[in-house]
């Protein structure tokens, strides 16, 4: 068997790749090697394996639902907007393939509502670019109510 020892490996366009010292290779991009959507990451156990762009969370948030509605923080969103009371509408920065992707969420209180509540996508606006979310009392009187805090994350393949 040879060794091969370096520090930075170079394509023959000019593009670098640090190798450290503790054998970890440090780059900017990573693309599959026979196709560019096919990154392959060997599990635990070291048998199984799953794909790598499959697995990531495409877009998520985290917003104020009540007193002033705004964003906390975001990945992949352009806006997002209060739409009327537990209605709101994300919209994304890149969108999905189809409207075949999974949002799910969580609440954190709320003013009026209690703790008993849950995200349920308002089916007939989920679109490739945007879903709206409803905030729901659940088990309680299934009314719709603003929340402190709610958590959105979408998971599916992007167009």
């Amino acid at each position: 068997m040879s060794t091969i020892k370096v520090d930075t490996l170079q394509t023959r366009s000019g593009n670098t790749a640090a190798v450290t010292g503790s054998g970890f290779v440090a780059t900017d991009q990573i693309r599959g090697n026979t196709a560019a959507n096919s990154v392959t990451v060997v599990a635990e156990g070291g048998t199984n394996t799953t794909n790598l762009q499959q697995g990531l969370a495409k877009h998520w948030t985290v917003f104020k639902g009540t007193d002033t509605f705004a964003a906390i923080d975001s990945f992949n969103q352009s806006s997002i907007a209060d739409v009327s009371t537990g209605l709101h509408r994300t919209s994304f920065t890149s969108s999905f393939g189809s409207i075949n992707y999974s949002v799910t969420g969580s609440v954190v209180g709320s003013t009026t509502g209690g703790y008993y509540a849950f995200i349920a996508s308002d089916g007939g606006n989920k679109l490739t670019s945007s879903v709206d979310t409803l905030t729901i009392n659940s088990p309680g009187n299934s009314a719709v109510y603003d929340m402190d805090v709610v958590q959105l994350v979408s998971h599916g393949d992007l167009a």
